[in-house]
């Protein structure tokens, strides 16, 4: 029995659990031939208004920030979280689908459970469509062939309904970069950090261009970085996300992509449907893989190639969120799509004074340091980018622990001469300029 005294959680949404409850055991009754009596009706009438005021009121509902959703919709959705807010009723639902191991409802119970006449089961069926609001908005999740499907809530609405933290779940294919990251961090041009900032207008100023300046609505927003690899690519999207004080999370394209046509779109519902609604960064890497030149038409492969960049392209701009697209390879990218980004920001090499920096940021500043190791003389000396940096100035750090002496040039060259030698090619002292005084000989293998 509830403790009276406890605080109730999403008291707004009280009503809507009590009459799906009620309902429950209304349907128990019936199925053992037992009448139902006048006091359960009249309560169920009473609770059945209750529900209608309170969803026009938009009372419960709005605080989760999901639909608005047609009557029956929020009774499907009322039904798939109810286990999760009234533990007891998950276990009504299990003594009302015998033999089933889940407390969620199934389709088919939904249906009794509302006394669906067959119209109103077709309409059931739609609304549980992959492309219909509570698919599409992730808030119901469908598991299982349909009329017995299993219905369940969203990932994490059930915590942000009871205001309890939102469990931590990558979205299918994607998995989380950890981290902080402050705007001085980030060694860019100045123009480049100008057009991110710029970027973060889209996010910052949407109610303002949108609901008060009536400005056209439009999703995302959506960034393309372009540039070769280790040039901060991944890092400026971090530097994003800390603004926001949100995760984010790089969506690994590979993992989504099938052979088999039709199974690309299913992933990619998948993704955007678990991600609605959730504030995050989504990341897609190596863009051109996917966004390359459209060729010739030559197989239905191709075709069906086509329609999943255009499936992935429509989903993106359906997002509410930022997501960012990188590419090493720009030139590679159908310039017809560089209309459909807010934002294209190419992330170049860095210069002597931006080498100089990040020599000076990226080695351990609490590491002992020879006075003869200067950022300024590192950063004129070997163009690396600044993720080459980061492995030379760590590789360095750990050289000098070994050997249980301060960081000296000694090995800081050694350091850059492994990170010059990671692409597999043939290395000569002259690669390292001005180091190559420093590294010994038994360094060079």
């Amino acid at each position: 029995m509830r403790n009276l005294d406890a605080p109730r959680a999403a008291a707004p949404l009280d009503a809507e659990w009590e009459r799906i409850e009620l309902l429950g055991h209304c349907l128990a009754r019936m199925r053992q031939g037992i009448a139902l009596e006048d006091a359960a009706l009249g309560r169920l009438r009473e609770l059945h208004e209750r529900v209608r005021l309170g969803r026009e009121a938009g009372a419960g509902w709005r605080e989760l920030g999901v639909g608005p959703f047609s009557g029956l919709e929020y009774d499907v959705l009322a039904c798939a979280l109810v286990p999760e807010v009234e533990p007891r009723i998950g276990w009504l639902f299990q003594q009302l689908q015998p033999g089933s191991a889940q407390p969620y409802p199934s389709a088919a119970l939904v249906q009794e459970l509302f006394a669906l006449e067959a119209r109103e089961a077709r309409q059931l069926a739609a609304a549980l469509g992959e492309d219909a609001p509570l698919r599409r908005q992730g808030v119901v999740e469908m598991e299982g062939t349909w009329p017995y499907a299993t219905l369940r809530p969203g990932r994490g609405l059930a915590a942000r309904l009871l205001g309890l933290p939102e469990p931590e779940v990558a979205p299918p294919g994607s998995h989380r970069v950890r981290g902080r990251a402050p705007w001085e961090a980030l060694v860019l041009p100045e123009d480049r950090l100008a057009q991110l900032r710029e970027f973060m207008l889209w996010l910052q100023h949407r109610r303002t261009v949108v609901e008060e300046w009536g400005g056209s609505a439009v999703g995302g927003p959506v960034a393309l970085f372009a540039g070769p690899s280790g040039t901060g690519k991944t890092f400026a999207a971090l530097v994003l996300a800390t603004e926001l004080g949100w995760p984010l999370y790089r969506v690994d394209l590979g993992a989504l992509v099938s052979k088999y046509i039709g199974e690309t779109e299913k992933n990619l519902n998948r993704l955007f449907g678990s991600v609605h609604g959730r504030p995050m960064v989504l990341q897609f890497d190596e863009a051109d893989s996917l966004f390359g030149r459209r060729g010739e038409v030559k197989e239905a492969r191709d075709r069906y190639a086509n329609l999943e960049v255009s499936h992935l392209l429509a989903r993106i701009e359906q997002h509410e969120g930022p997501c960012i697209l990188t590419t090493n390879l720009r030139g590679h990218l159908d310039p017809a799509f560089a209309r459909r980004f807010q934002a294209v920001i190419e992330f170049p090499r860095p210069d002597e004074r931006a080498r100089a920096r990040l020599w000076r940021t990226l080695l351990p500043p609490r590491a002992p340091r020879e006075p003869e190791v200067d950022s300024e003389r590192l950063g004129e000396a070997v163009p690396l980018t600044g993720g080459g940096i980061r492995n030379a100035a760590l590789h360095a750090a750990y050289l000098a622990a070994g050997a249980q002496k301060a960081i000296g040039m000694r090995e800081v060259a050694l350091a850059v001469w492994r990170e010059l030698g990671k692409d597999g090619r043939e290395l000569s002292p002259a690669d390292l300029g001005p180091l190559a005084r420093f590294i010994p000989e038994v360094g060079r293998c």
